[in-house]
């Protein structure tokens, strides 16, 4: 049966879309939820409907968009067509280009000072997804012997905390060289929880 123009999941998307339209032309700061309602030519009581504010609104944003690199991500996991090593790299880059998403449109909002409480939820909800695929990556490693990793759960920790270091780098426009420098000692430091040997892991942007 098909979908009607009333069924909430559409509502939804046109909410997220237009509202997506006027944070990139707009900005976020400088769009209200009145802007969005004008736009999709709608009262304004039927967003709060389905969204309780702005924010929540940004969150379900980055959600949406981060699916599609997270589904990739657990694809890479699963993959028999890399080594784990390759593996690791191919998850870590796929993720950062990810957050590049339309500039890094989200990436710049979710770093402003106003918004630390929806980029925690976010960050969250990613690790939630991620840690039993780089976990599983983690294992496989060790029984290939590409890996010796004594304490899985703790290395994983250390390498969400080194993804979150190297998204934190992003907005704030490094020069190539300086980045360049950062992900060569992101990738050494991961070598070494993952008791890799040297020179297995390239981190590309």
């Amino acid at each position: 049966m098909a979908r009607t123009p009333q069924d909430p999941q559409i509502r939804i998307t046109e909410i997220l879309d237009t509202a997506e339209y006027l944070f990139s032309s707009k900005g976020y700061l400088g769009t209200t939820i009145s802007d969005i309602a004008k736009k999709m030519g709608v009262a304004q009581g039927m967003l709060y409907y389905y969204f309780k504010s702005k924010e929540e609104i940004l969150e379900s944003l980055v959600i949406r968009q981060s699916s599609s690199f997270l589904a990739e991500i657990k694809k890479i996991a699963y993959s028999d067509s890399f080594i784990p090593p390759r593996k690791i790299e191919l998850m870590i880059s796929t993720l950062l280009q990810g957050v590049q998403y339309k500039g890094g449109l989200y990436l710049d909002l979710l770093h402003d000072q106003q918004l630390l409480q929806v980029r925690y939820k976010i960050s969250r909800h990613s690790n939630l997804f991620l840690s039993p695929w780089i976990l599983k990556v983690i294992n496989e490693g060790n029984e290939k012997q590409y890996f010796h990793v004594s304490h899985p759960p703790t290395v994983l920790d250390f390498i969400l905390v080194i993804i979150d270091l190297l998204i934190v780098a992003l907005p704030q426009k490094l020069p190539a060289e300086l980045l360049s420098f950062r992900l060569r000692m992101a990738e050494s430091i991961i070598e070494k929880t993952l008791g890799a040997q040297d020179g297995t892991i390239h981190i590309s942007l």
